[in-house]
């Protein structure tokens, strides 16, 4: 009929707008897309059903490097929850050859509006009914520069829910499907007010409000993921995301043997998949860089099938 997206000040030339959805969130709209040129983003604004027109202000990506292999997030499906949010699923590229097709689902998210221009994102669908053998480890201080193994959490199909208060760490570390000797390691990392400044947070030159502006940034990282010589490590998937100065650092993580995906304070998740060669690597442990931080604690559970 006519051009659909109005001020799309975000987009790059020739984004294709490949596997759209549009749906309205909270007294919003979104447009989740797949670009083959950028991957999977989505645009945030308001509907002019008069004119049939999206009017944009704002623009987020769901995954942050190569847009297909190897294992990229991508061709995001998406529809209302009924509650305001909406759920939106992923295709997952692999990054090992096999014959044949090989795309795995991620887990569903479901994205919520938190501000005029701010998604929520979270885990969606009855996860809990899955978990089994709860393990609990109670709050500590994980000591500057001490990598710190966690020898009764392990697993490669597992769920843990982690709270860290980091303090004056710049960086907080936590290493999943860890072999015991670190051939192999998958790192999960926070930077804490690395990223960019967010302009609607930043209220004026002074040094507090300059710093805390910045937004935080978590990365998946592969290049230790596997000794495996045909598997194609992903460079880090590096995702923004503002973190609240007087809040805890929350992160969900979820391993299903070649997908790991991480949920940073409901705001942001970094995935991509990775494939260890040792059956031992399914060790996890924890770093804080620089200066000491505080494990407010840990839960984990193993995971049953779904099927």
């Amino acid at each position: 009929m006519h051009p659909f997206v109005e001020n799309d000040q975000f987009t790059q030339v020739w984004d294709d707008g490949a596997c759209p959805h549009f749906w309205p969130i909270g007294d919003r709209h979104i447009l989740p897309f797949f670009s083959h040129k950028s991957g999977g983003q989505y645009l945030l604004g308001d509907y002019d059903k008069d004119r049939d027109k999206f009017f944009a202000t704002a623009h987020g990506l769901f995954n942050f490097g190569a847009i297909f292999e190897p294992g990229a997030v991508l061709a995001p499906s998406a529809t209302p929850d009924g509650e305001g949010g909406v759920i939106v699923i992923f295709n997952m590229a692999p990054a090992k050859p096999t014959e044949g097709w090989n795309q795995v689902m991620s887990l569903p998210r479901r994205l919520t509006l938190l501000s005029k221009n701010e998604l929520g994102m979270e885990p969606a669908g009855n996860i809990k009914s899955l978990r089994y053998n709860h393990q609990h480890i109670d709050a500590r201080t994980l000591p500057a520069n001490e990598e710190i193994v966690l020898e009764h959490i392990k697993g490669n199909a597992m769920e843990m829910r982690v709270e860290i208060d980091p303090g004056e760490a710049p960086v907080i570390e936590l290493n999943v499907l860890r072999s015991p000797n670190k051939e192999e390691y998958t790192r999960i990392s926070f930077f804490k007010q690395r990223g960019y400044r967010d302009w609607e947070r930043y209220s004026g030159w002074q040094e507090k409000r300059w710093v805390e502006a910045k937004s935080s940034l978590i990365m998946l990282e592969s290049s230790r993921s596997s000794i495996l010589p045909d598997v194609l490590s992903r460079p880090p998937e590096t995702g923004p995301f503002y973190f609240e100065p007087n809040q805890p650092l929350q992160l969900r993580i979820f391993i299903d043997k070649s997908v790991v995906e991480v949920f940073a304070n409901n705001r942001q998740c970094v995935a991509m998949r990775v494939y260890p060669g040792l059956k031992e690597s399914v060790g996890v442990s924890l770093r804080s860089q620089g200066q000491d931080s505080q494990l407010l604690s840990l839960d984990a559970w193993q995971m049953k099938s779904i099927y």
